[in-house]
C-alpha cells in the first residue's frame, strides 16, 4: 500500500492575521550609585526578565548611565525613538511605561481635529477595527 503525501499550502489573507510590532528594541539605562534609579534597578532583577521572555521580538538593551537619571528608550521600525524618563518610579510604574514604549507606534503624536476620526453624528455599529480582532478565518457558505 504506498502513501500519498498531504499538499498543504498556505492560502494568502492579505495581511490578515499578521501583526507586526513597531517596537524593534528598548534600552534601560540606570545609576547603580543614584537614588531616583532604585525603583529601576528593583525592576532590572525582578521584572525585566519575564518581560522579555514574553516579548523575544523586542531586543532588550540595558546599560549603566553613571550620574544620570533612569530612561528608557524605544527604537521603532520607522527610525525613531521615543525616551520616557523613570526616575523615582516604582517597578510597576516601570513595567507600565515600558508597556507603553512595546505598544507605541512609532509615528509623532498628531492632534485630531475636532476630538474625532470621523465626522459623524451616529456611532460605527462595528466599533474601532484592531489587529487582534478577526481571529478565524472567514468562511463562504455557497
Amino acid at each position: 500500500m504506498t502513501l500519498k503525501a498531504l499538499q498543504a499550502t498556505s492560502t494568502s489573507r492579505n495581511g490578515v492575521g499578521t501583526f507586526i510590532r513597531q517596537c524593534k528594541r528598548l534600552d534601560f539605562h540606570y545609576c547603580d550609585w543614584a537614588g531616583s534609579s532604585r525603583g529601576m534597578n528593583q525592576f532590572l532583577q525582578s521584572h525585566l526578565p519575564r518581560f522579555a521572555a514574553s516579548h523575544p521580538s523586542i531586543e532588550i538593551h540595558v546599560s549603566p548611565r553613571p550620574h544620570r537619571h533612569p530612561v528608557i528608550r524605544g527604537h521603532f521600525i520607522n527610525g525613531t525613538q521615543h525616551s520616557i524618563c523613570v526616575r523615582n518610579l516604582e517597578t510597576k510604574h516601570i513595567l507600565q511605561k515600558a508597556e507603553i514604549l512595546r505598544d507605541m507606534s512609532g509615528e509623532k503624536a498628531r492632534r485630531i481635529k475636532g476630538g474625532r476620526v470621523v465626522g459623524s453624528l451616529n456611532e460605527g455599529t462595528r466599533g474601532i477595527w484592531s489587529p487582534f480582532h478577526g481571529a478565524k478565518a472567514p468562511s463562504f457558505a455557497g
